[in-house]
This record gives C-alpha cells, sequence and structure tokens, in this order.
C-alpha cells in the first residue's frame, strides 16, 4: 500500500473512463492523482457527476467528490492539454494515463511521455470492445477521426475496462510490468493486445 499512496498517476480526460478510473485508484489506495480536463457537457450515463454538474468543470468537481468520499486531494487542472502546456500539466508523473476523445490530447501526452521516457497507457472504447495500448503501441487517431462521446456508452464496458486500467496500474507500480490489452463485453474477456 506504501507503493501506490506515493506512486504519481495523472489521468488525461475525466469523462467515463478518467473520472471512473480516478476513483477506482483513489479508492485502492493512490494518493498522487492528478486529472485533466476541460469544461464540456457529456453523457451522464456512463460518467459520476450529477445533472446540476452540466457544463461545470469536471476536474474540479471530481476532486472535490473524492475529497468528500475519501479524504483524497486530487490536484485537478481544468484545461484542455496541449503541446504547449504538456510539460507543465504532465511533470512528474510516474505514469499517465490517456482516455481523451480527441487527437489533439493524445498527440501532446504521447509526445510529452516519449520524450521524457515515462509510461503512459491510452485507454480507447468502442461500442462492445475497449483497448489499453501502451503509448510505445498507440497510434494517435487523425483529427478526421475525433468525436464527441455523445453516443450512449455501455456502462458494463466501461466499468470493466476501468477495473482492468486499474489491476494494470496497480501491477506496473509494484512490479513494473507493462501491460498491452483488449477487453470485449459480449464475453467478459480480457486478452492480450495482439500487435
Amino acid at each position: 500500500m506504501s507503493l501506490l499512496k506515493n506512486f504519481s498517476v495523472t489521468v488525461c480526460g475525466a469523462g467515463a473512463l478518467g473520472a471512473n478510473i480516478t476513483e477506482s485508484l483513489a479508492r485502492s489506495g493512490f494518493c498522487q492523482l492528478r486529472v485533466i480536463d476541460r469544461i464540456e457537457k457529456r453523457n451522464l450515463s456512463t460518467q459520476p457527476y450529477y445533472r446540476s454538474d452540466i457544463g461545470a468543470f469536471k476536474a474540479k468537481i471530481l476532486a472535490n467528490n473524492l475529497y468528500r468520499a475519501l479524504s483524497v486531494s486530487i490536484d485537478a487542472h481544468s484545461k484542455e492539454l496541449t503541446r504547449a502546456n504538456a510539460d507543465r500539466l504532465l511533470a512528474n508523473s510516474a505514469v499517465a494515463i490517456d482516455t481523451f476523445d480527441n487527437s489533439v490530447g493524445p498527440q501532446a501526452v504521447k509526445d510529452y511521455c516519449t520524450r521524457v521516457s515515462i509510461p503512459c497507457l491510452h485507454v480507447r472504447l468502442a461500442a462492445d470492445y475497449s483497448e489499453i495500448i501502451l503509448n510505445q503501441h498507440y497510434r494517435v487517431p487523425s483529427a478526421a477521426n475525433d468525436r464527441v462521446c455523445d453516443y450512449p456508452l455501455a456502462r458494463n464496458l466501461v466499468m470493466l475496462t476501468v477495473a482492468v486500467v486499474c489491476k494494470v496500474i496497480v501491477t506496473f507500480a509494484a512490479t513494473k510490468v507493462q501491460q498491452n490489452l483488449t477487453c470485449t463485453i459480449g464475453d467478459f474477456a480480457v486478452q492480450p493486445l495482439i500487435l
């Protein structure tokens, strides 16, 4: 538990994946958490927010909720992550987790983590499938594929993916073993990603 308590994790995105990953890591004993996200409306069916929170600063709301629930202080940044501010926002991270649904943020995360040699997981969802991909194997989609995640996601896939990401981070913090994985909701299978 002392390894987890002092292991610095930056979660990029406070939507369906990022908010639930941050909460699960905090509840697992991680105390050095940072979350970065910009202001936008999202699908409340998969995110731990309330109607009254729509349009507010998601990173700050998440930090406040986790402080009230667990007395864990989250370093919250309500900003869009770009190449221009990545050095400042991602500094001193032992690992970064990218959950953004655009190309600008993931590219900034990938470039920063590559440049400073820190591990990074890119977590992506599709209708019935998710991927957890290490930085060195991840290809940032073109801006033509950017989409606001306003379609209904299956919360069961979100939560399965969140549980797997948290297991990957706990394993990495304890053993330095890195993993690329896929999750499929139809059979609840978690498999190594074939590269």
